[in-house]
This record gives structure tokens, sequence and C-alpha cells, in this order.
């Protein structure tokens, strides 16, 4: 009986096709001991435990600037990107004098401010080694503002276009690198140190033409305003920072901490109309420090999503040494939410929308990114 069972049961029974009902059962039974026997010798797999990710952030939706998971050894990211950000603020000015209080004689104007800017992004990651990655960026820029303006107190009786500008061209090229300060795992959070150059390659807003004829302060026939919007800064930036990731399954929270300081320039002069310049002297932009925080959750094995929140604050500019009027700190923030879809196993689509939550910060925010490794 036991030669009958050396090989495979429909082996067995093709061979001996009046083998009696007792010996096939056995023959069955003789069988599936043999194959218990053979899996307890090999390590036993759990089920329903995810897979280790010891010394290896946990992927999440990226929502910030800054990814979350580091490139592996050895190999490259490229990703193109697309950003659409629009903001629109409401100025009023009032020129005249008040009588009483909610009475006021002389005009009232009224602005609506559009700004919308579209930055078409190259993005490329190399994994030195699975803690160590380094980036380079290549920006380019697309931007117009318009000014809609109603006088009131006056016979007008619909809004008007009092300034339309518009800018194109190559931003300010970025490099950067990401470290990976320990092991983390399932239990223990994650730290990556990160630091970032930003250039002034982008055409800076003293490259461009003001709408002034010699001194823009003292000008009163034109508007101050530039012809054609800048693509740049302006001004060499350094930023460093520290992230977190927090792995809590199903979700993981992630958080940074940067800050970012402007270089100053000396001998600073602005381009006004008629080919002239404007000396403005030393110009010190403030520095801008910032933090965010938010969380990652699995939906399944190909999607993810994220939430967040994104805070800056950003110091007034001086001007040889002192504050430039008008000039005040500014609070940036924005809540986003971000979605991202694994195409492949190459390739992921990252998709965010950003609310700006104070005056200074873009309404709206899309931002689309599609990372391929190689």
């Amino acid at each position: 009986m036991g030669s009958y069972c050396v090989c495979r049961l429909e082996n067995c029974v093709m061979r001996h096709p009046r083998l009696p009902a007792i010996d096939v059962i056995v023959c069955v039974v003789l069988l599936l001991q043999g194959a218990s026997a053979q899996a307890q010798t090999t390590d036993p797999v759990p089920v329903g435990q995810p897979p280790s990710t010891h010394g290896k952030p946990p992927e999440v939706a990226p929502i910030f600037e800054q990814p979350g998971v580091l490139t592996p050894r050895g190999h490259f990211v490229l990703e193109p990107s697309m950003q659409y950000s629009y903001a629109s603020n409401n100025r009023v000015s009032v020129i005249g004098y008040t009588i009483i209080p909610a009475v006021v004689v002389g005009l009232v104007d009224i602005r609506q401010v559009l700004r919308s800017t579209v930055t078409a992004a190259f993005s490329a990651r190399y994994g030195i080694t699975n803690r160590l990655e380094v980036e380079a960026r290549i920006p380019y820029v697309y931007r117009y503002d318009d000014v809609v303006s109603r006088p009131l107190a006056t016979a007008a009786t619909q809004d008007e276009v009092v300034y339309s500008a518009r800018g194109s061209g190559i931003g300010d090229l970025e490099f950067g690198a990401r470290y990976q300060l320990n092991d983390g795992g399932l239990d223990s959070p994650f730290y990556i140190g990160t630091l970032r150059f930003k250039t002034r390659t982008g055409r800076d807003p003293f490259e461009v033409v003001t709408d002034c004829v010699q001194n823009c302060s003292s000008s009163t026939a034109t508007t101050g305003l530039p012809l054609e919007l800048p693509t740049g800064s302006g001004f060499y930036s350094v930023q460093a920072g520290l992230t977190t990731l927090v792995p809590s399954d199903p979700a993981v929270f992630f958080g940074s901490l940067t800050y970012l300081y402007n270089v100053q320039r000396d001998n600073v002069s602005r381009n006004v109309l008629n080919g002239q310049q404007e000396f403005l002297g030393t110009i010190r932009p403030g520095a801008v420090l910032g933090f965010n925080i938010g969380m990652g959750l699995a939906l399944n094995e190909r999607s993810s999503f994220s939430v967040g929140y994104d805070h800056a604050s950003v110091g007034p500019i001086k001007l040889n040494g002192d504050t430039l009027p008008g000039s005040v700190r500014s609070t940036l923030a924005t809540l986003l939410v971000g979605y991202s879809y694994r195409l492949s196993n190459r390739s992921t689509m990252n998709f965010s929308i950003g609310a700006g939550l104070t005056t200074d910060t873009p309404g709206l925010t899309l931002t689309l990114r599609v990372p391929v490794t190689f």
C-alpha cells in the first residue's frame, strides 16, 4: 500500500483504477500526513501581519514640499509636477475725511487684487545610501496678476481692470539633501534631517521694469508697479529642517520643523522707465520659521490618504538696516488634503488640495506629482 502512495494520489488512481475505496482513503490520509510534516519543517508564515518596515520610513501621500520616504540606494526618482495657486484680496482706499462715524466725505476706492501662479517643475532624486538621498529641482513659472477696481462716490457703473501684468520663465533652481538619522521601526519614530539651497536663477523683482520715471517714492504720474512679473525671489536661501514620522498602524503621523534664511544683497538697484535705474541699497528679507503636522492613512494596497496643516511665519524686510515702511511680520497658514494612488510598481500619482487660512496665504493651491522610480 505504501508503494501506491509514493506517487501523487491521481497517479495512484490512474494506475490502479480498481483500487478499493478503503485503500484510496488510506492513501489520502498518508499524503496529508506527509504534507503536514513537510510544512512543519518550514518556518511558519504569520497571517494578517504586515511586512516589517524596520529601517525604512513608511510611505504616505506627500502633501508638503519634502517627501517622507527616502530613495533606496542606487535608485533614481524622476518627478514631474504641476502646481496652481490662486490668491484674491480686497483692498479699500479712502481719500477724504470723516465728519461723523460712518459718513465719509471724499473718494472711497475698492480694489480686488487677483493673482494666479502656475509652476511646472521637474525634480530628480538619487539614493546614495539607504539613509542618504540628494535632490535637484528645476521649476518653470507662469504668473499673471490683475487688479479690478470700481471707485465709489462717482458715476462709475462697472468694474474696470486698472492693472494687468504677466511673467513667465525659469524659476529658482533648488538643490537639497535628506538623511535618515535613526533606524526607526513599527513602534519607534523615524527622524530625517533636511538641507535645501535655493539659487536666484529666475528673473528677480529688481530686473523687471517698474512703472516709475526716476524715483518711485516721489513719482505721482505712475503706479510704481512692475510692468512684467518676476519668476524668482531675487535672493539666495538656505533651509534646514527636521522631519519626524511616527508609524501607528494603520495610520502614520508626520511633522516637520524648518528654518529658512535669506542671504542679503548689497548695492541693489531696480530698473525703471526710460532705461534708468533707481538705487535702493542693502536689502535683507526676513527669515521664515515654519512647521507642519499631518496624518497619513492607507486605504488599500494601492492608495493612501493624507491630511495636514502647514504654517510659516515670515519676518519683515529690512532696507539699509531699517525695517522697510509697510513691511510687517506675516503668517501663512494652509490646510492640505492629499491622495496617492500607485499606478505601477515604479510610478505613483499624488494629488493635493490646499486651502489658505489667512489673507496672506493663497486661497487655493492644487498640486499634482507623478514620481517614477528607476
